[in-house]
């Protein structure tokens, strides 16, 4: 008679966080267990290229709403006890909390927790007290905890949600790692989008890729560029990701910036390595991240980096050896580092290199899902 493989859930809000961060992992990990899914999924098409020997559809919302938040409490605590759960594994805010309560009304025995970023980093008064509370609720109720890379285990330390040695961060870090054969150099692709939006093969292209939106720097990103752009004549900003907050409508604010001439807004897309190709330097000024994998993943496509040095993408890069780092919130170094990259190519080659060998050596898919086949073959006794 065989050993019945333990059973992990996961749960997340969205079905595109589990596509995007736990596929690698769910395909080892289902090797060893059982593993299924609970998220606010809504066909089956969401989530056929995961590995899950099951999954169910709850209500979980990324927005408070009081009423739709008890529904997915109850039936998320039905599913736990349904399908008597070794473990639960929960990533983001709202999907955490629902898990941790349902996790202990079901008593499943193991209730790990993924810390992936503070969204109360940036946020003042009640509001930020509020969301610190949720986190250090999260932090009593749950049985492990992990987190996503060393400088924002130390910044929880430091606030007093995490105490020292409570929390585990797999590997150098990051959540999946970067897949090496995916992101990778690649001139076929660089030619192809630079003749897809018309960017001229001597232009050096300054590449955002993220959320368009104050906590990610853009205003910061968009006042650096303007105050650089006379100086460099053959450069373009290239900004990849939805548009939140209609950043694209106040470019008008800038007088030396125009759309479509030396900003181009592509919008999002699913083929991120290509767009990274077709640049030649990175620049996240992010107020807050959580870990930061775009910056691995461009130094992956050998892209020099320039990132503010706010915790998490501390983890992402090697100042002065893979990149720059500029300051949170101030033009001024931002600028000067985005002057200085497009002035030296030496360095962006150096750079480029060294951010190739330092993703393949600490941050490869490979390396992060063996990480978590050893933690949960420890852990889940």
């Amino acid at each position: 008679m065989t050993n019945m493989k333990k059973k992990i859930c996961f749960v997340v809000s969205s079905p595109g966080t589990a596509n995007s961060f736990f596929k690698e992992p769910i395909k080892l990990l289902s090797k060893h267990f059982d593993v299924y899914l609970a998220a606010n999924i809504k066909s089956e098409d969401e989530v056929k290229d995961l590995a899950l020997a099951g999954f169910r559809s709850i209500p979980i919302e990324r927005r408070p709403r009081i009423k739709t938040d008890l529904k997915a409490l109850r039936e998320l605590t039905r599913y736990f006890k349904e399908e008597r759960f070794d473990c639960v594994h929960s990533m983001s805010k709202k999907a955490s909390l629902l898990c941790s309560i349902a996790g202990r009304r079901a008593k499943v025995p193991y209730r790990f927790h993924h810390f992936t970023g503070q969204m109360w980093h940036t946020m003042k008064g009640l509001r930020r007290a509020f969301y610190k509370y949720m986190d250090l609720f999260i932090v009593k109720s749950d049985t492990h905890m992990l987190v996503d890379g060393v400088s924002q285990m130390e910044y929880l330390e430091e606030q007093k949600i995490l105490k020292k040695n409570q929390a585990t961060v797999l590997g150098k870090g990051s959540i999946c790692g970067v897949n090496i054969d995916r992101f990778k150099r690649d001139s076929d692709a660089r030619k192809r989008i630079r003749e897809e939006v018309k960017i001229a093969d001597d232009t050096i292209v300054f590449i955002f890729m993220g959320r368009l939106k104050r906590e990610k720097g853009i205003y910061e990103l968009l006042a650096a560029y303007n105050e650089i752009a006379p100086s460099c004549p053959k450069s373009l900003l290239l900004l990849v990701g939805g548009d939140e907050e209609s950043c694209m409508s106040r470019l008008t604010e800038y007088p030396n910036l125009q759309e479509d001439k030396n900003v181009i807004y592509y919008g999002f897309t699913k083929k991120p390595e290509d767009l990274l190709n077709a640049a030649d330097i990175y620049v996240l000024p992010t107020y807050r991240e959580g870990f930061g994998l775009s910056v691995l993943e461009a130094s992956c496509v050998g892209l020099p980096v320039i990132c503010s040095d706010t915790y998490g993408v501390r983890d992402t890069m090697v100042d002065n050896e893979t990149g720059l780092r500029c300051k949170t919130y101030d033009v001024e170094t931002l600028s000067h580092s985005m002057l200085e990259l497009y002035s030296n190519s030496d360095m962006r080659k150096k750079f480029g290199e060294k951010g190739i060998e330092y993703v393949h050596k600490n941050f490869t898919s490979s390396y992060v899902c063996q990480e978590w086949l050893n933690y949960y073959l420890t852990n889940l006794k």
